[in-house]
């Protein structure tokens, strides 16, 4: 990233700065002028004040004068880079020395100003300190991004139902605003969350996602907000949580649903102000993150059963999108086959055929589920009915059942041997299956061969005229 492009996307707007001098004249014409010029900004006489505000606040820059009474300038920078090593230090002396400054940047200080110098050459130290810490967390936020490898599918689909989807992304893309995404599971909550983010003014930024029901509430939180060192078990060292990763940029929250109501408060508070604590820490911290959220749930249903909060549920249901099931998605299962087998595999006409009548309660995920089986089991690069599973060609598997004790229980009436029932079984199986051999094996759970030897055991060779 050039300067240039850090200089035009530079936002005072955005920068927490704080003023620590003993001198209150210079201090208080530093932050006026800085508050005029659009920065958020705290002030302190002296490093203990400074301290207790560290204590409640996250700062991007500290401003901070290196001779006071009591503590000094750089016990001070060394306490900073305890509280928040992120956050970049500026040490102002009127008796600047070479060997202070070496020593001031040895600690970490970004940078030393020996006075007298000129508010606008102290602004300028201050966006360069606030573009450093900036490059910094993007490193960390490319980091997360490429550790939790964020699976790069296209969303595809022609009917009606997707079109409409696909319209209401381009308008509630760019708006910021917070999305609510709800369908049922496997149709691809998250894909509709990373389009919203590339559709928005944030697409440069990380997209980052969770699922509330992978993770304890426990975990949930120090993923959510992150956690200091030493605040639980196990915490050997300090880690940001997924907001702070996500800030600029979109968190993702799947299953907002699965939420636990401590958790649902905390999380209203960042929605409402920004305003986050790590796990085990007192001090305040700002983010700027996006909110898309989904759920399988009935979100309405759980406010009114006191289940769900109610003020989060508006806070997060700014604008809802229903994701339409597979099953009403008219003409697009043969575009996700072809998809999802690629350009080398092609299917039998009666394989897709039996991919398109099938209902699919598990959605898109199944669908995958079902293809990436039968490139395990097909020859050739070319899928038959032979590969998809009985469930896929015979969907109709509770009516199947009853039919099935139905008969079974005639053939006990019948006869009342094990021979009866399995022929009767047998028998009824190939009618179903119009006389094909191979979709009645896989409804019988049995081989071709072992469905030839009873055919041949019962004196059934699979013709209609021996089996009506």
């Amino acid at each position: 990233m050039s300067d240039d492009s850090l200089k035009s996307a530079f936002d005072p707007s955005q920068v927490e700065l704080l003023f620590v001098d003993d001198d209150d004249e210079f201090r208080d014409t530093a932050a006026r002028r800085f508050v005029r010029r659009g920065f958020q900004v705290q002030q302190a006489p002296g490093v203990n004040d400074a301290l207790r505000l560290l204590q409640d606040r996250q700062f991007d820059v500290v401003v901070s004068d290196m001779s006071m009474p009591g503590l000094t300038g750089i016990d001070l920078l060394q306490r900073v880079k305890e509280l928040s090593p992120e956050c970049e230090v500026i040490l102002l002396t009127g008796q600047g020395t070479v060997e202070t400054a070496v020593q001031a940047m040895k600690l970490g200080a970004y940078d030393f100003l020996s006075k007298p110098f000129s508010l606008a050459e102290l602004e300028t130290l201050i966006q360069k300190a606030y573009e450093r810490r900036q490059i910094s967390q993007e490193n960390v936020q490319l980091k997360a991004v490429l550790e939790r490898n964020q699976p790069k599918v296209r969303m595809i689909g022609e009917s009606p139902a997707m079109q409409e989807v696909f319209k209401l992304i381009a308008k509630a893309g760019p708006s910021d605003k917070a999305i609510l995404i709800q369908g049922e599971s496997g149709t691809g909550k998250e894909l509709v969350a990373r389009s919203l983010h590339e559709h928005s003014s944030r697409a440069a930024k990380p997209l980052i996602s969770i699922n509330c029901t992978a993770l304890t509430e426990t975990l949930l939180e120090s993923e959510l907000f992150g956690h200091e060192k030493g605040a639980f078990t196990g915490a050997v060292a300090a880690k940001p949580g997924l907001f702070e990763i996500a800030n600029g940029g979109t968190l993702f929250i799947d299953e907002i649903g699965e939420m636990p109501g401590v958790m649902q408060a905390k999380l209203l508070r960042v929605l409402q102000d920004g305003s986050m604590r790590r796990v085990g820490s007192l001090q305040e911290r700002r983010v700027n993150v996006r909110v898309i959220t989904a759920t399988n749930r009935d979100l309405a249903t759980e406010v009114a059963d006191h289940r769900f909060r109610e003020d989060l549920y508006y806070r997060i249901n700014v604008m809802s999108l229903d994701l339409p099931p597979l099953r009403v998605r008219a003409g697009d299962i043969a575009l996700l086959v072809n998809h999802f087998l690629g350009s080398d595999w092609q299917i039998a006409p009666d394989a897709l055929r039996a991919l398109e009548a099938y209902n699919w309660p598990g959605n898109i995920r199944q669908l995958i589920n079902v293809i990436e089986r039968a490139k395990i089991l097909a020859e050739d690069h070319f899928i038959t009915t032979d590969e998809l599973p009985a469930i896929v060609l015979h969907p109709t598997t509770t009516a199947g059942a009853a039919v099935a004790v139905t008969t079974i229980l005639a053939a006990l009436a019948d006869d009342g041997t094990l021979s009866a029932i399995e022929k009767a079984r047998v028998v009824e199986v190939m009618q179903k299956q119009k006389y094909n051999k191979s979709r009645a094996a896989q409804v019988l759970g049995i081989s071709r061969r072992s469905l030839y030897r009873l055919l041949e055991k019962y004196d059934l060779d699979g013709a209609p005229s021996q089996t009506g």
